[in-house]
C-alpha cells in the first residue's frame, strides 16, 4: 500500500468515527437483549437438533 493510498484510508477511517456516537442506556439495553435472545434462539435450535439425531440414529 502506498503513502497515498495509506492517508487517504486512514481519512476515511476518521471521518467514520467523527460521525459515530455512543449508544446511551437505553439503546446498549436492546442491543444487549437482541444479541442474548439471537444467541439464546441458536443454542436452543442447536440443542434441538442434537436431541433429534440422537433419537432418529441411536
Amino acid at each position: 500500500m502506498s503513502w497515498s493510498g495509506f492517508k487517504a484510508y486512514m481519512s476515511h477511517c476518521w471521518r467514520v468515527l467523527k460521525i459515530t456516537k455512543k449508544p446511551d442506556k437505553a439503546e446498549y439495553n436492546v442491543v444487549v437483549k437482541a444479541s442474548a435472545l439471537g444467541i439464546a434462539i441458536i443454542g436452543i435450535m442447536g440443542f434441538l437438533l442434537h436431541i433429534l439425531n440422537q433419537i432418529l440414529f441411536s
